[in-house]
């Protein structure tokens, strides 16, 4: 996470219109509700965290936090997401699971302390892109998906369990 903390400072700057426009998107599809609580997994600097309602933001990186002033945020991993079961509405993850050290393991913790929907973007250069869109299908009902120029977005809700 060292690279994070040293572009930390410029991040917006680097990608700041670029996640604007992903947040456009996911918020022409989903309609948030202020009473809905998020969590944004991989929140950075909080771009992607506004969303008009209750969010809270997890990122692994102290420099992108400190940058953050639009979540609760919380320093920690996808990996090990520190709130109870069902806890959040929606979950979030806006270009970060490519930086997931266990892309499975994260998958489930946000299955875990989420509700309603997900909603992933994955970097399409990423060297595992393939890899994790993969698992998304097959661990998650696929709502919709959307192309952007850099990312894939998958709207998702879990799976129905078998009786």
């Amino acid at each position: 996470m060292s690279l994070y903390n040293r572009i930390a400072r410029g991040y917006d700057e680097l990608y700041k219109e670029e996640q604007l426009e992903k947040l456009g998107m996911i918020k022409s599809e989903i309609n948030f509700n202020k009473k809905d609580r998020i969590l944004d997994v991989g929140c950075g600097t909080g771009i992607s965290s506004d969303l008009g309602c209750f969010v809270v933001g997890v990122d692994p990186s102290m420099g992108l936090l400190k940058q953050n002033c639009n979540t609760m945020k919380v320093l920690g991993c996808a990996e090990q997401l520190p709130f109870k079961s069902n806890v959040f509405d929606y979950v979030v993850s806006v270009t970060a699971i490519h930086n997931f050290s266990n892309i499975k393991m994260s998958l489930k913790e946000m299955e875990n302390v989420g509700k309603k929907g997900f909603i992933i973007s994955v970097l399409k250069r990423a060297r595992m892109a393939g890899y994790i869109k993969k698992i998304l299908r097959r661990q998650f009902t696929v709502i919709k998906e959307l192309e952007t120029g850099k990312d894939d977005i998958f709207f998702l809700q879990k799976r129905a369990k078998n009786a």
